[in-house]
């Protein structure tokens, strides 16, 4: 209620017990610490400008607040410049790595690159499971789609990915 009203006092109060919680779940999605603090602050701007549309019928404030923040973090890994950043951060990792050693890293270097080629939807879906570690269940919560979606662009991605292996 007083949320709603806009009072500044709720809304420090929601910041000072929830923004932890908030950031460790952005924080498994989004891997740079930097961009997950800035990731949490648009959450909570984005809380601050959109709580009327909080439905308290519908479930807990925080289970609302832990939507927003999922979601922002999501889009923030789908974006283009998210995902060029990756690419030429991973590059300029690599090199470094190897500095000295002839010795190549075949999962960081080629496999990630073989991952891009695939389809975006397929691409998220084998990012989230092979490289981040998430299981299909939590992929599916996620991301919001049913379990039995998650497994069948799985199969479909894994077969992608193995005539892109083969190309």
């Amino acid at each position: 209620m007083y949320l709603k009203q806009r009072q500044e006092d709720a809304f420090s109060y929601l910041y000072d017990h929830y923004s932890g919680a908030l950031y460790s779940i952005i924080l498994n999605i989004v891997p740079d610490k930097e961009l997950a603090n800035d990731v949490l602050q648009e959450v909570f701007i984005k809380i601050w400008r959109q709580i009327e549309s909080y439905d308290n019928s519908k479930g807990r404030l925080f289970t609302w607040m832990l939507n927003v923040a999922r979601n922002a973090s999501i889009d923030t890994v789908r974006s283009k410049g998210f995902q060029k950043n990756q690419q030429s951060r991973e590059l300029t990792e690599n090199i470094y790595d190897m500095g000295g050693s002839t010795q190549l890293n075949t999962d960081k270097i080629g496999l990630k690159k073989l991952v891009s080629k695939l389809k975006e939807d397929y691409r998220i879906l084998i990012e989230l499971s092979y490289f981040q570690g998430y299981t299909q269940d939590e992929i599916s919560k996620m991301l919001q789609i049913p379990l039995g979606t998650v497994k069948t662009r799985m199969r479909s991605a894994l077969t992608q990915l193995k005539e892109v292996i083969q190309l």
